[in-house]
């Protein structure tokens, strides 16, 4: 029996344990937090249980290809998912227009939601949607298709590599259209002139295709996958993260946990980001033109978050997600900390049995690491009073917003809580609070872009800094390091067959 060590227990490292367990391996598991997950833990406040970061789930229709990875692993039945509306999935307002905007799902849903403000666009937003399944038509592991190893990703189509908003544009001139197609940014760190069309036609194919939402709590999807490394024998350390990587001659030897357990396997996995990783290692683990690049990479946006325990039959359930922005302008301005806040995410988690009325909401806002700066060297509950000050400062702003979507909701909040990125920072390890890894920038790609094989020799990588990010994406790159250990197209052909 093959062994493998992986280090971080979020999405990528648990679904590379899930598939490697099902092959066989002896895995375990380490993990610095008492629960597995990463941005799929959750929280209790006020009685409620809260998602602290993933909150939808795409590639989960009938034939998805998360879907489909779950069904090879085993566990799609025992999933608990509330599928949002098909007819508007997403709701957008734009504060300069004073309008609501509609999307609806599948690719004649989208286009007629669309169309219906713009009916003069319909041959382009056509042509807009035509465009985006063709781009991601190409990309091999999207599809669960068979590959060569060695065609890279990027030079399947013109197209790839063009900025997002020059996507766009190449479809409308309509301002208001292009924010419109545009409104999933937020979604992966989008910014003009920089975030990659591919990555944009990927989630907006994926958000097209239907969303669905978690249950009762996200972290019922994270037990999920760590059962199946149980269930095959492995182990999940939790509350005992890895304190020192040992590497000589470009090999791993070991791993050492804070509670000083030595760990040896025959692969390494670190699912972590890798300027946390190199803070584990040998300063010269790796070779150093390799960390001179990868600490010169930026790392996408975090985020604000306020979490809302609401007053009993106060505000509606709302089985979509709603957008904020100022205008339509700004749908790129998310990287802009002088005119925060620029837009926001409201979203109404679903309870079992979930009737009209919401018992919580969700807001995330968009924030650069910089904004808490002043406050990287503290700690959670130690931060100071300033640091609370200056939250609640935050969350008023944000309820503003919020308020000319929804007048009166102030008075609907029952119990309040927020967190910054430093909170995301300390409960995920994310290198500064990043939702995304690094940020991907079309201009210079393979400067953000990881690959998962390392120079040392039984050390892999994977998690979003790696190619793609996101509830599909991360699954991805997982299937992709858990190749170069299995062969190519190993875990492929037996899902996608």
């Amino acid at each position: 029996m093959k062994s493998v060590v992986i280090i971080g227990g979020g999405l990528g490292g648990l679904f590379c344990g899930a598939m490697l367990a099902k092959e066989g391996f002896f895995v375990q598991v380490v993990e610095k937090n008492v629960t597995v997950g990463g941005g799929l833990q959750t929280f209790t406040r006020f009685g409620e249980r809260f998602d602290t970061g993933m909150h939808t789930a795409v590639g989960m229709s009938h034939g998805g290809t998360v879907r489909r990875i779950c069904d090879y692993l085993g566990i799609t039945e025992r999933m608990r998912l509330k599928d949002v509306d098909p007819l508007c999935s997403d709701r957008i307002f734009f504060a300069d227009q004073q309008q609501w905007y509609e999307i609806g799902n599948g690719r004649k849903g989208f286009v007629d939601s669309l169309a219906a403000y713009f009916p003069e666009e319909r041959e382009n937003l056509t042509r807009y949607v035509d465009a985006v399944y063709e781009m991601t038509s190409h990309v091999d592991v999207l599809n669960l298709r068979p590959s060569d190893g060695g065609v890279s990703l990027f030079a399947s189509s013109q197209d790839f590599l063009l900025p997002a908003d020059a996507f766009i544009a190449k479809f409308t001139d309509n301002p208001t259209l292009q924010s419109l197609l545009a409104y999933l940014s937020p979604l992966y760190g989008g910014r003009k002139g920089c975030t990659p069309a591919y990555v944009h036609a990927i989630l907006t194919m994926l958000y097209i295709e239907g969303a669905s939402r978690f249950v009762g709590g996200s972290d019922r999807f994270a037990e999920l996958l760590a059962g199946v490394i149980r269930e095959h024998g492995g182990n999940i350390l939790t509350g005992d993260g890895a304190a020192w990587v040992e590497v000589n001659d470009r090999h791993v030897d070991y791993v050492l946990t804070e509670s000083n357990r030595k760990l040896q396997a025959d692969y390494y996995i670190s699912a972590i980001h890798p300027m946390a990783l190199f803070q584990l290692m040998p300063e010269k683990a790796f070779p150093p033109a390799f960390v001179k690049r990868v600490t010169s990479i930026p790392n996408s946006y975090s985020a604000f978050c306020l979490f809302l325990k609401l007053k009993p039959g106060s505000f509606r359930y709302l089985n979509f997600s709603e957008y904020y922005l100022r205008g339509q302008g700004d749908i790129w301005c998310f990287d802009q900390p002088d005119r925060w806040p620029v837009g926001l995410m409201l979203m109404t988690p679903p309870e079992e049995n979930q009737g009209d009325f919401a018992s919580k909401a969700i807001i995330t806002v968009p924030m650069l690491f910089s904004e808490v700066e002043r406050w990287k060297d503290t700690r959670v509950g130690r931060r100071g009073d300033d640091y609370l000050q200056w939250k609640d400062g935050k969350a008023t702003q944000v309820l503003e917003l919020v308020e000319q979507m929804h007048p009166g909701f102030r008075s609907c909040i029952e119990r309040m809580d927020t967190a910054s990125p430093l909170t995301i920072r300390d409960h995920y390890g994310s290198w500064e609070g990043t939702l995304y890894g690094f940020s991907k920038d079309c201009n210079n790609i393979a400067l953000s872009q990881l690959p998962v094989v390392t120079k040392i020799r039984n050390l892999f990588l994977s998690g979003q800094c790696c190619n793609l990010h996101g509830f599909c994406g991360v699954p991805l790159t997982a299937i992709n390091t858990c190749e170069a250990i299995l062969g190519v197209n190993h875990l492929v052909n037996k899902i996608g067959g």
